[in-house]
């Protein structure tokens, strides 16, 4: 069961961080798009302003989960240094829910957010309703809750490796 679990969570944070890659390249090539028009062409593409802030939204919240799984997001340094091996295991359990416990409010706002926003409109793209920017949070979040449970199973802590 345990391998089940850290072969999805590898392969469902590889995918989060895949997408929030290509969210961070979508973001750049809208970013010099919106130069190209307004300084070149000089005529400014107002959408790609909103475009380039969803994109990174949703990099922000798809890449999360790679923070997650490798320890750096939530850590207690000092504790976890002096503590001893049963109290480490205690604190990454603490730690994992206390964690679980913000991604499921994380989720279920966001979710009602997106379901509040769906007649929302955004500016500058009339068509496109505000649920997809707010969907990022509980996407994110249901992503991130797979590698704080694949961290807890299998724990990295390459920001404490990596720490002067």
């Amino acid at each position: 069961m345990r391998e089940i679990l850290l072969r999805t969570e590898r392969v469902t944070t590889g995918l989060a961080t895949a997408l929030a890659c290509l969210m961070m390249a979508v973001a750049a090539s809208l970013g010099l798009w919106q130069i190209v028009t307004r300084f070149v062409i000089e005529r400014p593409a107002e959408w790609t302003e909103v475009l380039i802030r969803f994109s990174l939204i949703w990099m922000v919240f798809l890449g999360i989960p790679l923070a997650f799984r490798i320890g750096a997001m939530v850590s207690v340094d000092v504790l976890y240094r002096w503590a001893g091996p049963r109290m480490k295991r205690v604190l990454d359990t603490l730690v994992a829910l206390a964690a679980l416990l913000l991604l499921a409010v994380i989720v279920i706002v966001g979710w009602d957010y997106a379901l509040r926003g769906r007649v929302q409109t955004v500016i500058g793209l009339e068509d496109v309703s505000m649920f997809w920017a707010y969907l990022a949070l509980p996407v994110g979040g249901v992503f991130a809750a797979v590698a704080v449970v694949g961290n807890w199973l299998d724990p990295q802590r390459l920001e404490l490796e990596n720490a002067q």
